[in-house]
């Protein structure tokens, strides 16, 4: 929102505003002064001790020194937790747009079951799934792989992704791609051209959680990855499970964050850029 939008609202409007910005942005800063913090103890409102202070007098790294050091792990799980996230993005689209189209559009006995049995993933608890799943992928020879992991990321992100493009699917007028064989397109062209470009906000907002969901997973990643694969999460968890804090670990925590903002910003400019062109933006 612009100062000039903010200044048109009322005092109340302005105060829901900046308290939903306080607890939307406020974590983040107790996040930003441990990761620089050396020592900061109760009651002490800001770290008694900086990491800067004692970066020159200790004999290894401490806080960013050792989060943005080889040592840390930190590049490689930031690849790994990035690379995963795309490729599930990308299998959840190529399942979950066929399918959404089906469950959207289709009239046939026991879709409402078969709806229900695609949202049994997120009814099961992750420990349940999880062990079962280890022991099939053992038997696969697949746990503690990569395909394993994208694969068993699969399991919590094509319900999100499938509810999401039903519910874009059921808005899109089926009208325009009828207009389009009508006027010769085949159904490629009416898939890349009418189809898709129509979908893209919903397309776009999926696929966004569908990343944010893949990138936060824990239990799952553990289990499978059988730490072989080093993910963000699972590097924040080595580093918390003492049940402290530390610098490092806060580090490592805003570092997570980065790659969702990131595709947070992008895409909600792509969809700001398609609402423009379709002459739905803002007059």
């Amino acid at each position: 929102m612009t100062t000039q939008g903010l200044r048109r609202l009322s005092v109340g409007q302005r105060l829901f505003v900046l308290a939903v910005l306080a607890f939307t942005v406020g974590p983040f800063a107790p996040l930003l002064i441990q990761s620089f913090a050396f020592r900061w103890a109760w009651p002490d409102l800001m770290p008694s001790v900086w990491w800067f202070e004692q970066r020159q007098i200790s004999p290894f790294p401490l806080a960013w020194d050792y989060v943005l050091s080889p040592t840390s792990q930190v590049l490689e799980a930031t690849i790994n937790t990035v690379g995963i996230g795309v490729a599930v993005m990308v299998v959840c689209l190529i399942i979950c747009l066929p399918a959404a189209r089906v469950l959207a559009r289709g009239h046939f006995r026991g879709k409402r079951r078969l709806e229900f049995v695609f949202s049994l993933p997120l009814l099961v608890p992750e420990a349940a799934i999880g062990i079962a799943l280890l022991m099939i992928f053992i038997g696969l020879g697949i746990s503690g792989t990569y395909p394993g992991v994208i694969a068993v990321h699969l399991i919590p992100t094509v319900p999100y992704m499938l509810r999401m493009l039903t519910s874009v699917y059921q808005g899109l007028d089926a009208g325009y791609e009828d207009c389009g064989r009508v006027l010769g397109a085949n159904e490629w062209q009416v898939l890349t051209r009418i189809t898709l470009p129509l979908l893209l906000p919903g397309v776009l907002a999926g696929a966004l959680f569908t990343f944010l969901v893949s990138t936060n997973l824990f239990l799952l990643t553990f289990f499978i990855g059988q730490g072989k694969i080093v993910t963000l999460p699972t590097l924040l968890f080595s580093q918390i499970s003492g049940g402290a804090m530390g610098a490092t670990a806060a580090g490592i925590a805003l570092i997570a964050s980065i790659p969702g903002l990131i595709l947070l910003v992008l895409s909600d400019r792509l969809i700001r850029e398609e609402a423009f062109a379709l002459g739905i933006g803002d007059t």
